[in-house]
């Protein structure tokens, strides 16, 4: 291992052993230094009073090429392997204070329920793939928003792996709902920001009330509409629906075809709505 030179070393340390003592470091808390110096095999980080730190080994190998264009004096995050090494440095990883970084800069957009920007990179019959700060996350079906969700006839696994497979490539906006840094996994939702912003807009309906929408589903226990000039989606439950109708939903209604219906209830969230009033609900082509 590369030494620095007794002049620099003491020189790092200074004489602030007396304030270190007052808040002495505690292996594996991140610390801010700046880069003394960069040998072949060493990197040597003044942490004021603190003492001086040192990256060597696998550690620094592991960092080498992020490091290669830092210089004297730049600021650097790290964390504390060891209090005090043989040769008395403490003992730093920048890869370590990079990940911590990281998942807690994760855990405060979850506290925060900020909005994170994902590109779908694949998909299972689960959900879909993305990375979030260069971490793998994912995101299940189940916490898709309502008019990304494949509205997919019987549910057929293949044909829902087949409408989230259309999402690849797609930038989608989502919130953290977990995180468990022990074992890496990192859970989205989509659904939650569109929960909230839904919650807002139903302000604006009420169970009695006549709206009109387009079909964007049409699934065996009712069917989906979107309301006219707005992004809320309701269900018509099967029971709400007349019996010369709801014998054959599929040849009776179309994807993207419009309705008109009436509210009954809206609840946690969700609407539902009543085709069985035939005086003043009709379908129009």
């Amino acid at each position: 291992m590369a030494i620095m030179n007794n002049a620099n070393k003491e020189t790092a340390k200074g004489d602030n052993a007396g304030i270190a003592a007052i808040n002495p470091p505690r292996t594996g808390e991140i610390v801010k230094g700046k880069i003394i110096s960069q040998e072949r095999s060493a990197l040597y980080v003044d942490l004021g009073a603190v003492g001086t730190g040192i990256v060597y080994g696998k550690e620094f190998y592991e960092v080498k090429d992020r490091l290669k264009d830092t210089q004297e004096g730049d600021p650097i995050s790290a964390k504390i392997v060891s209090l005090e090494n043989e040769d008395g440095y403490i003992e730093l990883s920048v890869s370590g204070a990079t990940r911590k970084l990281v998942w807690d800069e994760l855990r405060e957009k979850q506290e925060n329920r900020e909005a994170v920007q994902i590109k779908v990179a694949g998909a299972n019959k689960g959900g879909l793939m993305a990375k979030v700060s260069g971490l793998p996350a994912f995101l299940p079906v189940s916490q898709l928003a309502s008019h990304h969700y494949p509205k997919v006839v019987g549910g057929d696994p293949d044909k829902i792996l087949k409408e989230l497979q259309k999402f690849v490539g797609e930038d989608l906006s989502v919130r953290i709902l977990n995180l468990k840094p022990k074992t890496g996994e990192i859970i989205l939702s989509e659904k939650m920001a569109e929960m909230e912003q839904r919650e807002e807009r139903l302000k604006n309906y009420n169970a009695g009330q006549e709206i009109g929408g387009t079909i964007t589903g049409i699934m065996e226990f009712g069917i989906f509409i979107r309301f006219d000039n707005d992004t809320v989606e309701g269900l018509i439950p099967a029971a709400q629906i007349p019996e010369e109708l709801k014998k054959s939903l599929s040849e009776n209604f179309k994807i993207g075809g419009k309705l008109s219906a009436r509210i009954v209830e809206i609840s946690n969230g969700k609407v539902f709505l009543s085709l069985k009033d035939p005086a003043q609900l009709s379908q129009t082509a």
